[in-house]
């Protein structure tokens, strides 16, 4: 019985410690570089500032990975901002609301992390740089049958990371 109470205290700790984690992209959903916010949203080369004022997020309108003006000013900055910090690579996430299969979700949010992607490249910054994954309907910021929900669900997100990839 000692050994039990030993155990659950140790899981106990690890979840509370795990719990006590910052996210480490801003996300809510834990997922990121391992930077974490580093720096300061004022200090221009900091991981928070490409966050907060650059934007690292892009939503999309239903059933669609075509950006939207306003989504295509953002991928632009984007792209200014890893010109000038090319320490940085990024790993783009494309995201999907609920509505349709998991299967149809994937692909779509492969479609939209490939746009963020190709606009990033079309702006100079070198392709082994970026990388693309699709969660789909798999990491919802929102959970709720609602347009409001839906809606902040339909995303890319262009991660942070230290290094160039090979």
């Amino acid at each position: 019985m000692k050994h039990l109470s030993k155990v659950a205290l140790l899981v106990a700790g690890v979840a509370l410690a795990a719990c006590s984690q910052p996210h480490l992209d801003g996300s809510g959903t834990g997922t990121g570089s391992g930077l974490g916010e580093a720096g300061s949203a004022s200090d221009p080369t900091s991981v928070a500032y490409f966050n907060e004022t650059i934007g690292d997020r892009v939503l999309f309108e239903v059933d669609q990975s075509t950006l939207s003006e306003q989504g295509r000013l953002v991928v632009l900055a984007q792209a200014n901002w890893l010109l000038a910090n090319s320490d940085f690579t990024a790993v783009i996430e494309g995201h999907a609301d609920e509505q349709g299969t998991r299967e149809y979700n994937l692909a779509l949010g492969a479609r939209r992390a490939a746009a963020v992607q190709e606009l990033l490249v079309s702006q100079g910054v070198a392709s082994n740089r970026l990388k693309t994954v699709s969660y789909g309907k798999e990491r919802p910021l929102e959970v709720c049958s609602q347009e409001a929900c839906y809606a902040q669900n339909r995303r890319s997100v262009t991660v942070l990371t230290a290094g160039l990839s090979s």
